[in-house]
């Protein structure tokens, strides 16, 4: 090959690189919970761990930093304590995190034993991998964390294990 061709397919290259690095970020802020999914969310009837309906009206005007994990997801259990440590650090800020349980209520219940958290924790179910769905979970993997702002809308949203910082900026950033 010679010299001019190398550069053509160096350019070509770049430019496929480019167009997939900006078609990513289109496709990532694209996938943000729609407003009938958030309405959805909080309409659904949800049940704490022991069975007792939540009241999600109380979830309303909050920042919510919205979870979907299950006690068998590795990444998802290892990010609970992180989780955790960032409710308690922004409760006083109007912030709250809500655990949706993609697994069955004794399953559910038993980790929570083991593994306390200082957040609500609801019964997803099916029904809760059909909402992440909607919420901009495309793939359906887990875990899945969405932050919603005071004013009800989808801010941002991270599949797979999210840092502490990378969740502590999207939180400041929706306050």
């Amino acid at each position: 090959m010679n010299r001019r061709q190398w550069i053509s397919i160096a350019g070509i290259s770049l430019a496929a690189l480019l167009a997939g690095v900006l078609t990513s970020q289109w496709i990532y802020k694209t996938s943000l919970a729609s407003d009938p999914a958030i309405k959805a969310f909080f309409a659904n009837p949800w049940q704490a761990a022991d069975g007792k309906p939540v009241d999600t009206e109380k979830w309303r005007g909050k920042v919510l930093v919205v979870n979907f994990w299950a006690s068998w997801c590795p990444p998802c259990v290892e990010e609970m304590p992180t989780l955790d440590a960032l409710q308690g650090e922004f409760k006083d800020q109007n912030v709250l995190f809500v655990g949706i349980g993609i697994d069955s209520p004794s399953n559910i219940r038993q980790f929570l034993e083991m593994t306390p958290v200082s957040y609500p924790i609801v019964i997803g179910g099916l029904e809760g991998s059909n909402l992440s769905k909607q919420m901009g979970n495309s793939q359906g993997a887990l875990p899945y964390t969405i932050i919603i702002n005071a004013q009800g809308k989808a801010i941002s949203s991270k599949l797979g294990k999210i840092s502490e910082e990378e969740l502590r900026k999207s939180i400041k950033s929706a306050l």
